[in-house]
């Protein structure tokens, strides 16, 4: 074999075994470049994809806290609403109640009048001439009696209460002095005459009896 055939073999050889990005011909070596390249891009295209996800994920974050704060108020205005629908149904009961109660008054009071007629007619007859020999002064006198009794019964139904005060400790909520005066075996504080009796609808004054109190000689 001739020198030349020897070192063509050699050199086939080494070529052979080289990578496939060394070699000689310049068409391997463009497309060896190319690889290169299309690599290096798949791999900046991944690692911005990365940096895009980190950065993403702290946005999403303060999102996310955006959103439950919105949600706190919405749920805290929606409490207050409601609280302030429940008072207001409330109000509106109590005052539906006490219409109901004290929407009589007017009426009651005028009655009132008429309750006090009554008792003063059976108070001026006179208890001597109240005799069987004397029958029509006495069946008016009884006719007046139960009048009067039947009408507090209607009084009480309704809740309309007679205070009659007499002896018992001045209460100003329920009692209105027209004087004061000493009087002897009488406690002072205490009413000593009920010029008017009172009266209550149901645990309200309507109107407040009339009265002499004792004070201190």
């Amino acid at each position: 074999m001739t020198l030349w055939a020897l070192l063509s073999s050699s050199a086939l050889g080494l070529t052979s075994t080289r990578s496939p990005c060394v070699t000689t011909w310049p068409s391997s070596r463009l497309l060896c470049t190319a690889t290169k390249q299309k690599n290096n891009g798949q791999n900046l295209e991944e690692d911005a994809g990365q940096n895009e996800q980190k950065t993403d994920l702290p946005s999403t974050e303060k999102t996310l806290m955006e959103e439950k704060v919105k949600l706190e108020e919405q749920l805290k205005e929606a409490m207050r609403a409601l609280a302030d629908t429940e008072n207001f149904r409330q109000r509106s009961q109590k005052l539906v109640e006490e219409a109901k109660l004290y929407g009589i008054q007017g009426f009651c009071k005028d009655l009132l009048e008429v309750a006090d007629i009554l008792e003063k007619a059976t108070q001026s007859v006179p208890k001597e001439e109240i005799r069987d020999d004397n029958p029509h002064l006495k069946n008016l006198y009884e006719g007046l009696l139960m009048t009067e009794a039947q009408i507090q019964k209607v009084f009480t139904k309704h809740g309309l209460l007679r205070l009659d005060p007499l002896g018992a400790k001045f209460d100003p909520y329920e009692h209105e002095a027209l004087f004061h005066t000493p009087v002897e075996g009488k406690e002072p504080g205490t009413v000593a005459l009920v010029n008017k009796v009172g009266y209550k609808l149901h645990g309200r004054t309507l109107r407040p009896a009339l009265v002499g109190v004792v004070k201190e000689a």
